[in-house]
């Protein structure tokens, strides 16, 4: 265990935030965090989102009039957060667990196989005056054995799609919570956003930059500091920019300066990397910012 580790676990151990009396949302956000501490399944994973949430509700407790209101959507946000991540993980750990299950009854049909396959050569070595008998009743037990496996298959294959349904879903959800809290603490709206096989793909409009142009209109930089402060807080991939135009060299500097505004709001540099495309930009598209799984 690292040292980071090491110190979510200490301030994990540490009592839960006081209840502010005039604010019963403490109390109720602390017993959420509790119930997920007293769950036996969800206590040793999620370190970090509890600590953010314990912090969120400290936050509250402490906080002025003006400020309680944001810092209440803050801890409640926070707390669901710890909460999806907490039944992410645990979903990605039955997953696992179907998985060496479905490996362990494989290796074991392939050694009773086995075991038979020789039982049945010794007995056809000493009884060859039945061979044709024998190896027809051999044929039908072969085909009852792939039908069986075939059928064991499929059964394992259908739970592990749901489980890994179940999994997706949670990861979304998660996702979602950590856009509302960037466009909340941004103040500023994100861009259009889908999951495809490469990962969570963020679309920026036509009107992103002036035709022909590499710099980023007023609305397009709104939109990468709210991206940015997502990126900072929910999600901690790699991040691609691929930018367009019809002109020599104009989608890598389109590329290059979304890369520029959030790297200004935040984001590392080292996370991010810029590829222009000699297309033509279209009203629905100019660039997209795609974050790895």
């Amino acid at each position: 265990m690292n040292v980071r580790n090491v110190m979510i676990c200490a301030l994990l151990a540490l009592p839960l935030t006081a209840v502010a009396a005039d604010d019963p949302a403490v109390a109720a956000l602390n017993q959420r965090l509790t119930a997920l501490q007293a769950d036996m399944q969800l206590a040793d994973v999620a370190r970090f989102e509890k600590l953010q949430a314990q912090q969120a509700i400290a936050a509250l407790a402490k906080a002025k009039r003006r400020d309680v209101d944001i810092a209440r959507y803050l801890a409640e946000r926070r707390v669901a957060i710890a909460e999806a991540a907490a039944r992410t993980a645990v979903a990605r750990r039955e997953l696992d667990e179907l998985e060496r299950t479905r490996g362990e009854l494989l290796i074991e049909a392939s050694r009773r196989e086995a075991a038979r396959a020789r039982q049945e050569a010794e007995r056809l070595r000493v009884q060859t005056q039945i061979q044709a008998e024998e190896a027809e009743r051999l044929r039908l037990a072969a085909e009852a054995e792939t039908l069986a496996r075939q059928d064991a298959e499929t059964a394992l294959t259908s739970v592990a799609g749901r489980q890994q349904q179940r999994l997706s879903s949670a990861q979304q959800n998660a996702a979602k919570l950590a856009r509302e809290e960037a466009e909340l603490v941004s103040g500023q709206k994100l861009p259009g956003s889908k999951f495809d096989n490469r990962g969570e793909v963020f679309t920026f409009a036509g009107d992103a930059f002036a035709a022909g142009q590499a710099g980023l209109s007023a609305g397009a930089r709104d939109q990468a500091k709210a991206l940015a402060e997502y990126l900072n807080i929910g999600r901690k991939g790699r991040v691609s920019i691929e930018a367009y135009d019809s002109a020599n060299g104009v989608g890598q500097r389109r590329a290059q300066a979304l890369k520029d505004a959030l790297v200004a709001a935040g984001v590392s540099a080292s996370r991010v990397q810029v590829t222009g495309k000699k297309a033509a930009s279209t009203r629905a598209r100019s660039a997209e910012v795609i974050i790895a799984p």
